[in-house]
C-alpha cells in the first residue's frame, strides 16, 4: 500500500471534483458509472469535460463521507470487502487520484489507499497535505526529505493547532518511508533442480518401500518352509 507522498507521486491525475450520477448508456457488462465535474486538477492536466469513473452513487446507509481529520486511513468502505472506494455520494466534492488505463480513467493506489476521499471545504486537511506533497514530488529526490522535515517542524511549532498537528503527523509517517507489506512474500516457486530432487526421493522412497516388503515375503516363506511335517519331526513339509 503506498504511503501518502507515493500515492502522489504515481498518480497520472489528481483531480478535485463534484460527483454526479452522469448520463451513460449502460455497456455490455453493465458496469455502473458515475461522472466526476471537474473543479480543479492538483496533478496533470484539466480535463475538458466530465469525466466517467467506474463506481456507484450512494444510497441509504452507503452515504459515508470521509472523515476530515483522518490522513492515515482510506474510507471505511475500503475495509468492507470490495478493498477500494466504489460508492459516492451525489453532490459530493472528492479528491480522485487517477490512472488511464486502457483508455479509461480508474482509481490509483490499489487496494486499501486513499485514492478517493471527500474534501468539502478549502482548507479541508487532506487537501492541505496533497498540495504539499504535490509541491515536494516536484523538487529533486536529495532535496525532498528537508523540505518534508522543515514543514513538519513548521506545523508542529502551532502546538494550539489541531489541523496543523494533524498534518505535521502525517508528513512524519512520509519521513518514515514506505509502509510495511500487507503480508509477507510467498515462498518461490519450485525450480526444475528442486523438482528432479522432489522426483528422485519420491523414487526412493518408493525403491525402500518395494525391498520392505520384499524382505517380508522371504521372511514369511522362511517360516513356512520350517514348520513341523504331518508326521511330527522337525524335517520340512514339501
Amino acid at each position: 500500500m503506498p504511503t501518502n507522498i507515493e500515492l502522489v507521486e504515481r498518480a497520472e491525475l489528481i483531480l478535485l471534483g463534484t460527483v454526479t450520477p452522469g448520463d451513460f448508456e449502460p455497456d455490455s457488462s453493465e458496469q455502473q458509472m458515475i461522472a466526476v465535474e471537474p473543479v480543479e486538477a492538483l496533478k496533470g492536466a484539466m480535463p475538458t469535460a466530465p469525466i466517467a469513473l467506474p463506481a456507484m452513487i450512494a444510497t441509504g446507509a452507503e452515504m459515508l463521507l470521509s472523515n476530515p481529520y483522518e490522513l492515515k486511513e482510506a474510507h471505511p468502505q475500503s475495509f468492507a470487502g470490495a478493498c477500494t472506494r466504489y460508492v459516492f455520494p451525489r453532490g459530493s466534492r472528492v479528491l480522485f487520484f487517477l490512472d488511464r488505463q486502457d483508455g479509461i480513467w480508474r482509481e490509483a493506489g490499489g487496494p486499501f489507499s486513499r485514492w478517493a476521499e471527500d474534501v468539502l471545504t478549502d482548507d479541508a486537511p487532506w487537501l492541505q497535505a496533497v498540495r504539499f506533497y504535490v509541491d515536494v514530488t516536484k523538487l529533486p529526490e536529495e532535496e525532498r526529505a528537508a523540505a518534508l522535515t522543515a514543514r513538519r517542524d513548521e506545523l508542529g511549532a502551532l502546538g494550539d493547532d489541531t489541523v496543523a498537528q494533524l498534518i505535521a503527523a502525517d508528513i512524519d509517517r512520509q519521513l518514515e518511508g514506505p509502509n510495511a507489506p500487507l503480508r509477507e512474500e510467498l515462498p518461490p516457486l519450485p525450480g526444475e533442480s528442486d523438482t528432479e530432487s522432489a522426483a528422485e526421493a519420491v523414487e526412493a522412497a518408493a525403491d525402500a518401500a518395494a525391498a520392505a516388503a520384499e524382505d517380508a515375503a522371504a521372511e514369511t516363506r522362511a517360516d513356512v518352509d520350517g514348520t513341523e511335517g504331518e508326521d511330527g519331526t522337525d524335517e520340512p513339509r514339501g
